[in-house]
């Protein structure tokens, strides 16, 4: 598929079969995901894959409320063989920049005007969402709830270092499903989003 194509057809995907994904595409999307930019090539990412149904069932355990009596948003994300959290770590930055090819001295956080961690942890996660449409699958990104960080850190041996930015369900599209966003908004015109020479 050519590579406007794949972006041209990247979308969140909120129903799945419940067909197994092929562990070896699994892998592509995976190193895919790592030839993300990454700052100081620090590569701070760790990316969580839940791809047994045991595993799978334990994430919306831990996240979800009404996991035996969901509503359609989660009776379509449940189906998903697989589950991707692609994590961050803050500490792999901070070390780096303070090696000596690097000049600083300390691990100071207020040194970084953006946290770039979570951005080229987020860089990789659009790698993972792009290779799943060349692989003729569907993704969706979802938030993993605040008030349920800490079970899925418990749950999942997250190491605190590590900081989970999201997660990735992907598996093969089915028809139907809960309706996102796109639905009730035009996407917004190039024209009004890219400024040129001044704002």
């Amino acid at each position: 598929m050519e590579f406007s194509e794949v972006v041209r057809r990247r979308k969140m995907v909120r129903s799945y079969t419940t067909d197994p994904v092929d562990p070896e595409v699994v892998d592509r999307i995976l190193h895919n995901a790592t030839r993300a930019p990454s700052a100081g090539f620090s590569q701070g990412w760790g990316f969580l894959v839940l791809d047994t149904p045991e595993d799978v069932r334990r994430y919306w355990e831990l996240t979800a409320d009404d996991v035996d009596d969901p509503d359609e948003w989660l009776t379509g994300l449940m189906k998903a063989p697989v589950i991707v959290l692609p994590c961050s770590s803050k500490a792999a930055y901070l070390d780096r920049y303070a090696q000596p090819d690097k000049g600083w001295t300390d691990r100071d956080e207020a040194r970084w005007p953006m946290p770039f961690w979570h951005m080229d942890t987020a860089m990789a996660t659009m790698l993972i969402l792009q290779t799943v449409v060349d692989e003729g699958l569907g993704a969706l990104y979802f938030g993993v709830p605040p008030e349920h960080d800490a079970a899925v850190r418990e749950g999942f041996g997250i190491p605190d270092t590590f900081d989970p930015i999201g997660a990735v369900t992907i598996g093969h599209p089915a028809a139907g499903g809960a309706k996102g966003s796109p639905s009730r908004r035009k996407r917004t015109p190039v024209e009004e989003v890219v400024h040129r020479g001044r704002w």
